[in-house]
């Protein structure tokens, strides 16, 4: 096993030095894409390809870039269906931050002339 899958497959979002103290008081919003989500199909087990674009306005704390990194990378090998990944990865990341405000938006690559975008924000929730 590479280093690369020893670190994605051994971590855990749970470690508190995965989120860092947020050093300001004022509203501010942190957006961030990540084009490479990947996971698969728990019916045929088919790779499904999306972009992530979270949103959020912190409150206390911050997530460590890399951390959210290694966490999305960990779906990877995962047998999940779409709307289950975007709850797990909006329900995980909101329940460690508690952000003022959080937007999670998973747009899935089209397979089988299906396209599925899955939005999820607190001030919807």
């Amino acid at each position: 096993m590479r280093y690369g899958e020893e670190e994605i497959r051994n971590f855990d979002i749970e470690a508190e030095e995965n989120f860092w103290p947020n050093d300001h008081e004022k509203n501010y919003r942190i957006d961030i894409e990540l084009p490479e989500f990947m996971c698969r199909c728990p019916r045929s087990g088919y790779p499904d390809f999306a972009t992530i674009r979270l949103s959020y306005i912190p409150d206390e704390k911050v997530i460590e870039l890399k951390a959210l990194k290694l966490y999305i990378n960990s779906f990877m090998e995962r047998y999940i269906s779409h709307e289950n990944a975007a709850n797990e990865i909006y329900d995980t990341l909101y329940r460690k931050l508690r952000p003022r405000w959080m937007k999670l938006v998973a747009d899935f690559n089209p397979r089988g002339n299906v396209h599925t975008v899955i939005e999820i924000d607190s001030e919807k929730a």
